[in-house]
């Protein structure tokens, strides 16, 4: 059976040291780390991405229709959103993400460029990293939220097991979110992974809020996630494989075998990704 597929996260090597970009520094052994740890078969295999072309067809091999390539503005890290920009515009197969650093002084303005300008499709912002770390709902977040549902775009909020402080990761803070702002699409990079109970519960009581588990679905616990999939979640769970930390083919394979149900796989792997993102593939 042929499927359409949207990978909702997924960065090529090439585009940073931190995703694997150059063999023998410290950033290089933390993604092969990282690729074990979520159980990629290989942990060296994101080293075929050494450019955009060798990126776009491991995606054709695999039967990927579209991957989502998010940016990155934190204290540590910055890619810039015309980098992104550059990465997919031509290439139909690459879909861009925007990221902002929200506690920097131009953030709104840099928002609402890449959005307006850039044609990009999304916000992604990551609190807990900041300095000094943000829960989801503080206050001081609350501009970038309204600008996002303004201008009709999605805000991700990534969080999961690498944020420095699990304390920051708590997604009651995201239901706070998606009560103060029912029509802001709110999508979880990492399913907010490990608090799974957690985040399930906030989707359940706000359809605003859709899950990307992406390479967390394969860990203990994450179970939870199909079993919401084949009930409420179906419109509101999508997939990922975060790439270059998860192997793109593995993870298509391996996510098949999951246990979901065959009526809510198109949702979750195409219709919900095609939706939100207004893709019209």
């Amino acid at each position: 059976m042929t499927r359409k597929i949207v990978d909702m996260r997924s960065r090529p090597a090439f585009l940073h040291d931190f995703y694997g970009a150059t063999p023998g520094t410290n950033e290089y052994e933390v993604a092969k780390w990282l690729n074990r740890r979520v159980g990629s078969k290989t942990d060296e295999h994101f080293t075929r991405s050494v450019n955009v072309e060798a990126f776009v067809d491991e995606i054709r091999e695999v039967g990927i229709t579209a991957s989502v390539v998010v940016g990155r503005d934190t204290p540590n890290l910055t890619i810039a959103n015309d980098r992104i920009l550059e990465i997919t515009a031509p290439h139909p197969e690459l879909i861009g993400i925007a990221s902002v650093d929200p506690q920097k002084s131009d953030a709104l303005a840099e928002l609402e460029r890449a959005v307006k300008q850039l044609g990009l499709l999304g916000v992604n912002i990551e609190p807990g990293f900041g300095n000094p770390p943000l829960h989801a709902d503080d206050p001081a977040l609350f501009p970038i939220y309204d600008a996002c549902a303004q201008l009709k775009v999605p805000v991700f909020l990534m969080s999961g097991p690498t944020i420095p402080d699990l304390n920051y990761a708590r997604p009651e803070a995201v239901g706070r979110v998606a009560r103060a702002f029912p029509q802001l699409p709110i999508v979880c990079y990492h399913g907010f992974y490990p608090y799974v109970n957690e985040i399930i519960g906030v989707a359940f009581r706000y359809d605003n809020v859709h899950l990307v588990p992406d390479m967390y679905i394969f860990l203990p616990g994450s179970h939870l996630y199909v079993e919401a999939a084949n009930g409420f979640l179906r419109d509101q769970l999508l997939f990922g494989s975060s790439y270059p930390f998860r192997a793109m083919g593995q993870t298509v394979e391996d996510f098949l075998n999951l246990g979901f149900q065959e009526q809510v796989l198109e949702n979750v792997l195409f219709k919900n990704a095609n939706r939100l993102l207004k893709l019209d593939l």
